[in-house]
């Protein structure tokens, strides 16, 4: 009985010194162990000052790299929006609520197909030209980034998402536009830009660029995003 204890202790002892000598050889920079990929490096894969409009395509490879999350309303809906960009947005609301004003997800990200489908739709309900001037062509819609935010207000219980109704809440929006840049949130169609952006007045489309520094800048100067990128050219 005696020997047997010897020589389990021996054998342990054995194995102490294997582990000792040859563990640490697998945590070298020769065999370093494998990383395990975390969504930021994810969102990294593409460029947040992307530009979209009706010159600039999205880029073909978007849709497989941007990180697309659920965001809800009180109405009870879904809508997709990059992740950093919801995350903003979430606490860009819970911050206007503050002042009594509670903005929700109207409009958020929207494939080839789904655009298309708002182009016919709105050409009947609103005629040609209207689209032309708020509507982009598919394939051409910043929506297809889910950077893109339209958002809808909620005010005394009542939606209002109609867009000559947004147009006249001025007081609100005035209200809530100075608050984007703290977020990265840029207001991306400018009133008297059409001619720089090819679209009308959208007091409600908010565009996330993740930076905040940058932003500030462009909100500051009252600059449209293609002008501010042709600044940095």
């Amino acid at each position: 009985m005696e020997n047997k204890k010897k020589i389990l202790l021996v054998l342990a002892a054995i194995a102490l010194v294997v582990a000792l000598i040859f563990v640490p050889r697998l945590f070298t920079n020769n065999n370093p162990p494998a990383e395990v990929p975390v969504e930021s490096e994810k969102q990294n894969a593409y460029d947040y000052m992307v530009l979209v409009n009706k010159q600039n395509k999205l880029p073909d490879d978007w849709e497989e790299k941007v990180v697309l999350k659920e965001g809800h309303n009180i109405y009870g809906e879904t809508h997709l929006v990059e992740e950093k960009a919801l995350a903003q947005f979430e606490l860009l609301r819970e911050e206007l609520l503050k002042e009594g004003i509670d903005i929700e997800l109207d409009s958020t990200y929207r494939s080839v197909k789904e655009q298309q489908k708002l182009w016919d739709d709105w050409t009947v309900e609103y005629g040609e030209d209207y689209v032309k001037t708020y509507v982009a062509v598919p394939g051409y819609s910043e929506h297809h980034t889910g950077l893109a935010i339209d958002v809808c207000l909620d005010v005394d219980g009542k939606r209002i998402d109609d867009n000559d109704e947004m147009i006249a809440q001025r007081e609100i929006f005035a209200k809530i536009h100075p608050h984007l840049a703290d977020y990265g949130f840029i207001l991306r169609y400018l009133e008297g830009k059409d001619d720089v952006t090819g679209y009308g007045y959208e007091p409600w489309h908010f565009r996330y660029i993740d930076d905040v520094e940058t932003a500030k800048e462009i909100m500051a100067k009252g600059m449209t995003f293609e002008e501010y990128l042709s600044s940095k050219n």
